[in-house]
């Protein structure tokens, strides 16, 4: 007797998201199945990776993560341009940390002064993030949607306490959005919810259900984001329906196992720290993942080369 395995079908789709200017744009999502599970439907698109950079120099990073960037870490137009041309991002994800009412508490006008800046060194798209801090990330981004007009941005997090205003922002000067939700279905749901009834074109959303790395909270992350896609896919749920952004470079290399220099059991820290990363983005791509946000250009690299082998 021949085994025949089961074949699901669904009703529901994953919205197509445009990120870039034209000429040089990203499209993700399009899946009309599970990541992968070409034998019962489309995956369309490769995932694709956006490189983080910081707009004022890290202070707390390990070794083995500064040491690719050392020359370029108090320049992010030269480290915009070093993750393109030297290491293949496919994006890139700007930290606006100077920002933050706790640090240097920079102004929105400057921070927007980097990001024309940065538009005009790379070709690839671009994600901007705030600093976290929900008030003044409401400020910043504003400012941000203005100089990056036409070049159809992501603009994030868009949260709770400030989705009025960053939505408010893309209408205006046609950006996308990435909306924050705390690793809860009916959070992520309720955020797309209220934004497209401010105006904004769900076309124009990816949502980021949080981050979290290997053993620090990645399988309640990878539960969450691969249950917005059953949503999606199984119940044709228009709110989940979304691209999924996974943003976990930061939290890996929070981790101890990451960071950690002076445990020689533990073997290579850079390696440890590099397979950190890449199995947290391996997780990530089978719940769902359709842009990862990454630090370690190896990493990097390593998760390049498992897409490949799983689109094959």
């Amino acid at each position: 007797m021949v085994f025949q395995a089961p074949v699901d079908t669904y009703q529901g789709k994953v919205r197509e998201v445009t990120v870039g200017k034209e000429g040089s744009q990203v499209v993700v999502g399009g899946e009309t199945t599970l990541p992968f599970y070409f034998f019962e439907g489309e995956m369309p698109r490769r995932p694709v990776i956006a490189m983080e950079i910081y707009d004022a120099a890290p202070n707390n990073w390990p070794s083995a993560v500064v040491e690719p960037f050392k020359d370029v870490l108090n320049d992010p137009i030269a480290w915009a341009k070093k993750c393109q041309d030297e290491y293949g991002a496919d994006m890139i994800c700007l930290r606006l940390v100077s920002t933050d009412p706790n640090g240097e508490n920079r102004d929105p006008a400057n921070a927007a002064e980097t990001v024309k800046a940065i538009l005009g060194a790379i070709s690839i798209p671009l994600c901007v993030y705030g600093s976290g801090n929900a008030e003044k990330d409401g400020e910043v981004l504003k400012k941000v949607a203005e100089v990056a007009e036409g070049n159809r941005v992501i603009l994030g997090p868009s949260q709770e306490d400030n989705y009025k205003s960053i939505t408010a922002a893309a209408i205006g000067y046609k950006h996308n959005v990435s909306g924050l939700s705390p690793i809860d279905v009916n959070m992520a749901k309720q955020l797309n919810i209220l934004m497209t009834q401010l105006g904004l074109d769900a076309g124009r959303l990816v949502m980021d259900p949080s981050g979290a790395a290997l053993g620090y909270g990645l399988e309640y992350v990878y539960s969450i984001t691969e249950r917005l896609r059953l949503a999606a896919l199984q119940q044709n749920d228009g709110m989940t329906q979304m691209p999924t952004l996974c943003d976990f470079g930061r939290e890996v290399w929070k981790a101890k196992e990451a960071k950690t220099e002076d445990e020689p059991s533990w073997g290579d820290p850079e390696k440890r720290g590099i397979l950190w990363e890449f199995m947290t983005a391996a997780s990530m791509l089978i719940a769902g993942g359709d842009i990862l946000i990454m630090r370690h250009p190896e990493a990097v690299k390593l998760t390049k080369k498992f897409i490949d082998e799983l689109m094959s």
